[in-house]
């Protein structure tokens, strides 16, 4: 098991297996972009699977696959299979922006998927996305499909002042009359979205409550996440709040991150990296692996630090 010095058991990875991204989102990427890593510099699928078989015998069981955009990445569906495959992985998600759900609906092989989307109005997705050639009414039309493949699909909105207030309504209203979640998660303080101004959960909940009435807390929805979920009167779907900043869950938290390029990651907010593509290169043997995995997993900090500031955008990370 991958316990801490604290006692909390790491049963969950996300791993990045792209830090390209189709989208230019402002609390994400900066507007100039980032420094791409090379082709070579990437971890390949191959290796990604060493690892997270490597992590499974560590009790690792849920993956959750990201990026930038995991889409983007050719033969995702079939890395996707192959995790599956893994003794003792029982769940896949995939994050995605959705743009390219179309081309790989049907083939996708996930429990869940997570789709980010920060508005419903068309001027504001270009704003806060920079995509001026996509609507949001084309990764509805997804959404609708995968909800007939009894896909569960949550989507993820990052409430920000002055950006996207007037989208907390609507959203909400699209869980009304769908099977899906709805989550409200708090602009971190990471990078460029140090810039930006949150709008905390106490006060989207507040929003939500004087427009559609109570808000009933849930503890029946599986998940592998940080999320606290709630109904309301009269919505086939749910609303989900992930309090980072304000509420911290780090007594809780039991995940860790890969990064694209091969870092493992222990926390958002910490700079703690170990390097496990060099030594997978150099044919380090399983047993070392697991060695300065189950070592490293020691170093993780006892709390976030934020909302300090925090240099590394959200799109080298992973999410």
């Amino acid at each position: 098991m991958l316990y801490d010095s604290y006692g909390r058991n790491h049963d969950y990875l996300r791993v990045s297996i792209t830090d390209r991204c189709n989208l230019r989102c402002i609390y994400c990427m900066p507007p100039e972009g980032i420094e791409l890593k090379y082709h070579e510099e990437m971890l390949t699928y191959e290796e990604i699977i060493r690892i997270i078989s490597l992590m499974s015998s560590l009790g690792v069981q849920n993956i959750k696959i990201t990026g930038g955009e995991p889409l983007l990445r050719r033969g995702m569906p079939s890395f996707l299979k192959k995790i599956k495959s893994i003794n003792g992985i029982k769940k896949i998600t995939l994050t995605t922006n959705g743009l390219l759900l179309g081309e790989y609906i049907n083939d996708i092989e996930a429990d869940g998927i997570n789709i980010s989307l920060n508005t419903l109005d068309k001027e504001r997705y270009k704003k806060i996305t920079g995509n001026k050639d996509t609507e949001p009414q084309n990764i509805l039309n997804y959404i609708d499909q995968l909800i007939k493949k009894q896909t569960i699909v949550k989507i993820n909105c990052v409430p920000i002042k002055t950006v996207n207030e007037e989208d907390i309504i609507p959203l909400t209203a699209f869980a009304k009359e769908k099977n899906i979640i709805v989550r409200f998660i708090e602009l971190m303080p990471i990078g460029c979205a140090s810039n930006l101004q949150a709008i905390s959960g106490k006060e989207t909940a507040a929003q939500i409550e004087n427009t559609f009435g109570a808000l009933t807390k849930i503890n029946n929805i599986s998940g592998s996440g940080p999320a606290v979920y709630y109904s309301l009167t009269g919505f086939m779907g749910k609303i989900g709040f992930i309090n980072a900043v304000t509420h911290n869950f780090c007594e809780t938290c039991n995940r860790l991150r890969l990064t694209s390029d091969g870092l493992l990651k222990l926390c958002l907010s910490s700079d703690l990296t170990l390097d496990l593509r060099k030594p997978l290169r150099e044919g380090a043997s399983d047993k070392y692996l697991t060695k300065i995995i189950q070592e490293f997993v020691q170093k993780k900090p006892k709390l976030n630090s934020f909302p300090a500031h925090h240099p590394a955008c959200m799109s080298k990370i992973g999410g």
